[in-house]
């Protein structure tokens, strides 16, 4: 059973976070609290614990390590170019291309990043659905989120990827920049469940 806490905070969100299931917290903001019905909050705990279950904290250090190991190899290869004496003309081609790759790779990196923690964020509702039995519960609480919004007072962009919701003021940026898939694509894949079991 991991910790249980309950943050001061008026936006309705959640998170968990542990290495594994035995050193695990689940917190869930006192917002979330005043708006859900005992049905909704019981799958957006599910939600958490899923994250839990499936080592999504874990799976999310590793991606970020290997987007900061990537960024580094990038970095090395450009400056490896760079402080090369050799004069020759392949040397102008090797810099443009080590050049490149020093600005596309991290940026590569993060966007793989991303997208597997939204894969992590639909595997965790369909973890939610099956220990509840019950998906409209957690459709019902993304329909009053997608409502009332989940930003919260204080925001951290590092931490934005462990909250049931994005945590962030919503700008219309691309979707493709977001730690979270869209609601109504959440909704949507809840649906869908029931229709294929």
């Amino acid at each position: 059973m991991p910790k249980v806490y309950i943050m001061d905070d008026p936006s309705p969100n959640a998170f968990a976070t542990g290495r594994d299931p035995k050193h695990s917290a689940v917190c869930a903001t006192s917002g979330l609290l005043e708006i859900m019905n005992d049905t909704e909050l019981e799958a957006v705990l599910a939600h958490e614990m899923g994250h839990v279950k499936n080592y999504d904290i874990r799976v999310s250090m590793v991606a970020f390590a290997l987007t900061a190991v990537i960024s580094l190899i990038a970095d090395i290869m450009l400056r490896m170019t760079w402080f090369r004496d050799d004069e020759r003309e392949n040397n102008q081609i090797t810099l443009v291309l080590g050049l490149v790759a020093a600005i596309l790779a991290p940026f590569v990196a993060m966007m793989i990043q991303l997208a597997i923690s939204r894969q992590r964020e639909y595997l965790a509702d369909a973890t939610s659905a099956l220990t509840t039995r019950y998906p409209e519960g957690l459709i019902s609480a993304l329909q009053k989120l997608e409502q009332t919004g989940t930003t919260l007072r204080k925001q951290s962009t590092a931490t934005a990827h462990l909250f049931f919701a994005n945590p962030l003021r919503g700008h219309s940026l691309l979707n493709l920049f977001s730690t979270h898939p869209p609601i109504e694509a959440r909704i949507e894949r809840l649906r869908s469940m029931g229709t294929h079991a």
